[in-house]
Formats: structure tokens, sequence, C-alpha cells
């Protein structure tokens, strides 16, 4: 049998997920992240602009290195594992681009819109406590002072939360300074003028990209493998918004399929597998240039999604 037949998305399963959890069937809602928004939230106006990002790359090239890495890891379910990942949670559904999310509501984890209970058994083992005690999502592009967390610890304090609040992986070594890295150097001083953005093709490849880019610079198979499945994850993204576009989700699913051979490749340690990840990256500007022609159609454009909706 072809074994590319039988690859999977990283975000295959979060239908059957969310179904078990008493969520609306998935033909209701065209994309994963309206299922945690606050009731009475505009799902156009929040999932069709996102919050600017506070980062301000540093100029040592390793530290750069590593704060792409943390926010690559940032942004994928795989990140979190279990149940989290299985209903597409990533730590930016919380954070938008590293900020809050005053629109986050998900069912059983939170209050009042914007809250979340870290303590909760719906997605933690170790930390479950029984007690419905749900707390505001922090900001973490705000003032150092309120997230309550030294500098020096922020690296045990992000392994607690994946590991024990979420029963997900042991992250590599690199991922986990990444992360830390990333969460460090987002403050209210790397802020835009502008506090948000359109969601656009462009930024999603850009994500995309990154990604990959980080995966080429991994020094540890590991790390590269995880690294091209968080860009596999910013792919989805782009596949929801264009379900309806048959030749543009098709580019998609081929360009998905080709990121999954050469995360097996690097599995096996083929020689060739770093090559492959850097003919894959040339490719993706004739993608974007694609997908931005339809743009318009897919459910990026506010007047599309709302007449999806």
């Amino acid at each position: 049998m072809d074994r590319r037949r039988r690859r999977t998305h990283p975000v295959v399963g979060l239908a059957a997920a969310l179904l078990a959890a008493g969520a609306a069937p998935a033909a209701d809602v065209p994309l994963a992240a309206m299922r945690w928004l606050a009731l009475g939230a505009d799902p156009v106006a929040l999932l069709t602009r996102e919050p600017t990002e506070c980062l301000a790359l540093p100029t040592d090239p390793a530290l750069a290195r590593s704060v792409e890495v943390g926010r690559a890891a940032f942004r994928t379910p795989l990140l979190l594992g279990g149940q989290a990942a299985r209903a597409g949670i990533s730590c930016e559904s919380c954070h938008r681009a590293g900020r809050a999310n005053p629109d986050f509501r998900f069912p059983g984890i939170s209050g009042a819109p914007g809250t979340a209970d870290v303590t909760s058994s719906l997605f933690s083992s170790h930390r479950g406590n029984g007690v419905d005690d749900p707390k505001p999502i922090p900001d973490l592009s705000g003032p150092r002072a309120a997230l309550k967390v030294a500098p020096g610890d922020v690296a045990p304090f992000v392994r607690g939360l994946i590991v024990e609040e979420f029963d997900g992986p042991e992250p590599s070594p690199a991922v986990l300074q990444g992360l830390a890295d990333y969460v460090r150097v987002l403050g209210p001083q790397a802020c835009p003028a502008a506090a948000t953005r359109p969601v656009a093709v462009q930024d999603l490849m850009a994500d995309v990209r990154r990604a990959v880019a980080a995966a080429q610079a991994a020094e540890d198979a590991k790390t590269a493998v995880f690294l091209v499945t968080a860009a596999r994850a910013r792919l989805f993204l782009l596949d929801e918004r264009y379900a309806r576009l048959t030749a543009e989700r098709a580019a998609l699913r081929r360009a998905d399929r080709d990121l999954a051979d050469i995360a097996q490749a690097l599995r096996e340690a083929r020689p060739d597998a770093r090559a492959r990840l850097a003919r894959w990256q040339a490719r993706t500007p004739v993608l974007e240039a694609r997908l931005r022609r339809a743009e318009r159609r897919s459910l990026l454009d506010s007047k599309t999604l709302a007449a999806a909706l």
C-alpha cells in the first residue's frame, strides 16, 4: 500500500474529539477556532483579524534561532498532546499572537470569557483537582511582573504546563529552550502601533516558512521532525479556510503530504531529507501566489466567511 495514502494530518482527530465532548457537528462550524469563542462573540470579526505580535527578534543569531523554534512550537497543537491536541488547542489558542484572548471560552475549561481552568481533569491527569476554578488568561506580552514567573524559571514552568497541565509529551531540549526564549522576548516594548491585523495568506505562509527554516537549522532529528509537523499545523489553518475551493485545497494537501514524507525521511535519517526540505521551502512562493489569487473567495475574507455562516 502507498504510505502516502495512509498518512494523516496532525489535527485529523479534531472533529471526533469535539463531537465526543458534545460540540456542534463539524458541518455547522467551518473553522475549528469557532468552537472556543465566547457565546455572543462575533466570529467574523474575531477570525478575520488577529492581534499583532509583540516580538522583536534578538540580534544574537543563536538566540534568534531558538526563538524561532519556540515561536513555531507555540503555534502547534502537537506541543500539548493528549486531549488538547485532539481538540486542536495550541498555546496560541489561549494566547493569540502571544497576547491574551478575552473571547476564549472552551466548554468545561472556561468560566467567564477569557478564562481557563489550568487544573481541569479534562486535559490533565497530573494537575486535575476536581475543582472548577478558571483563572484569567494572562497576556504574555504584557508587563513582566504580571506573569509572576522569574526569567530563570520560565523553562521549568513551561515544561510543567506541557507535561503536567496538558499531559503532553516531553519536549526536546531545543523545543523547551525555544519556548522559554520566545516567551522571554515577548514584551510591551515590542508591540506594533496597530493592535490588530488581518488574518492573511501571506502571514500564515510566513509562519509555515519560518517553521520549516527552523527545522532546517535544527541540530537534532527529533526537533526537526517536530518543527516540520508545526509547519503542517499552519497549513491546516489554510486548508480549512480553502475548504470550498477544490483546486487550492488540493495544492495545500499535496504540500502537506510532501512535508509528511520529509518528516518520515528525517525520522529515518535519510541523507537527502534536509535537501528535500530546502526544495520544499523553495516551492512555497508558487503555492502562496496561487492561494493569494483566490483569497477573496476563501474563508479568510470577511464577506465570504459571513456568507458561510
